[in-house]
């Protein structure tokens, strides 16, 4: 064999192992939930979201995958996160929040990190920090709260940035929290098997809203349910809520109320930040008509 083709043959052989190396070491980054999908009601995602922009992640912390979150770079905010409820073992915990190193890095560990500071440029420019959060008058609203999560270690996954839309207070600890509650209610009074949760956040129609010219403000949050299994008998003014039901909250005091009135009886500090009840179907055209995507949440609609 003469010296320049056995050349070309190694050059070729290193192509081919940086190739499969490349392959092996790659964070988990995908174009799809393939890794996480038992979050979603019969292993499915949502139908009829236009992907262009978002990014299927997969949250992993300690070894583990704890819940799904589809993100948009280009807004620093997840579309929305979806989860299995449960009834927490313990308390909220006092948690560090944290980033995804697999979407600043290409070939990052997929287990999301404790911010480093100060922070790197790749994180900067790929997602949501803490510091876009500071002096924004928003916080951080959790799409996954931690306590509808049973252990320490699912809890603590809660708080990355990347399960977080910028919220209004009033909303976050008003009616949006009382909704998080009675949903939890629900789950541990009439199911009888795993409750899914798909919970996101609803752009403006009339452009986007920005903190520190980075993040994307929703003007509504929306979450909906799927518990296929659940009492034979329930009291006539639940089995409306079986087996899926729906909300959509503002977040936005101002907004016109074409999608949730406002209750001018409730207490100021309040007012504005309404959560409207709803059947699954019903959420589904407003998502379909402000995000112009016909959107199916649940396979099958659950049934």
């Amino acid at each position: 064999m003469s010296h320049s083709h056995s050349m070309c043959v190694s050059i070729g052989a290193l192509i081919i192992l940086f190739t499969c190396f490349d392959c092996l070491v790659l964070g988990e980054l995908h174009k799809d939930f393939s890794k996480c999908h038992n979050f979603f009601y019969k292993g499915t995602p949502p139908k009829g979201v236009n992907a262009a922009g978002y990014q299927p992640i997969c949250q992993r912390f300690e070894n583990q995958y704890r819940f799904a979150s589809l993100y948009h770079r280009q807004h620093r905010t997840p579309l929305y996160s979806a989860y299995i409820i449960s009834s927490a073992d313990g308390k909220r915990p006092n948690s560090t929040w944290m980033y995804e190193p697999q979407l600043a890095f290409s070939h990052a560990s997929p287990e999301m990190k404790p911010f480093n500071t100060p922070v790197d440029q790749n994180v900067l420019e790929s997602q949501a920090v803490l510091e876009d959060y500071k002096n924004s008058n928003y916080t951080r609203g959790h799409l996954n709260p931690s306590m509808h999560q049973k252990t320490r270690e699912d809890r603590v996954a809660t708080f990355t940035l990347t399960n977080v839309v910028p919220q209004r207070a009033g909303s976050n600890s008003g009616p949006w929290n009382s909704l998080e509650k009675g949903m939890l209610k629900k789950f541990k009074t009439f199911c009888e098997g795993p409750m899914y949760v798909i919970t996101g956040a609803m752009p403006y129609a009339n452009g986007t809203r920005w903190i520190n010219n980075r993040v994307s403000v929703p003007e509504y949050m929306w979450s909906a349910y799927c518990c296929p299994s659940y009492k034979a008998k329930l009291p006539r003014d639940v089995r409306p809520l079986f087996p899926t039901f729906a909300a959509v909250g503002r977040n936005d005091r101002n907004s016109g109320e074409e999608i949730v009135p406002v209750n001018p009886k409730v207490r100021n500090s309040l007012r504005g930040y309404d959560v409207r009840k709803m059947p699954l179907d019903t959420l589904e055209d407003i998502l379909a008509q402000r995000l112009a995507m016909p959107i199916s949440l649940f396979e099958g609609q659950c049934q």
